[in-house]
């Protein structure tokens, strides 16, 4: 009995009540997506572009910024490195 409350308290009510609200409103909402020429396929297609930008975008964006790194590293890292060989000789 505690294993149906547990369901019926994640679903907000019971199984069979909300798979029929999820069908009348799948129904609303596809009948609107039909009616505004938006087919569940074009939705999905634009889902992928969407994330294909984001992907291209944030390699590029790594990409940059791995750019920036190196370039300052290439002076940063020396300078540090012959401050630190020159801080290790004044100590003895």
């Amino acid at each position: 009995m505690a294993s149906k409350n547990a369901l019926e308290n994640f679903l907000g009510g019971s199984p069979i009540n909300v798979a029929i609200r999820l069908f009348f409103i799948s129904l609303v909402v596809g009948a609107l997506l039909m009616w505004l020429e938006l087919r569940p396929i074009d939705i999905l297609r634009g889902v992928q572009a969407f994330f294909d930008r984001i992907y291209h975008l944030g390699f590029g964006a790594v990409k940059e910024l791995v750019s920036y790194l190196l370039a300052g590293a290439v002076f940063v890292v020396p300078a540090w490195l012959i401050l630190r060989l020159m801080n290790m000789s004044g100590r003895r």
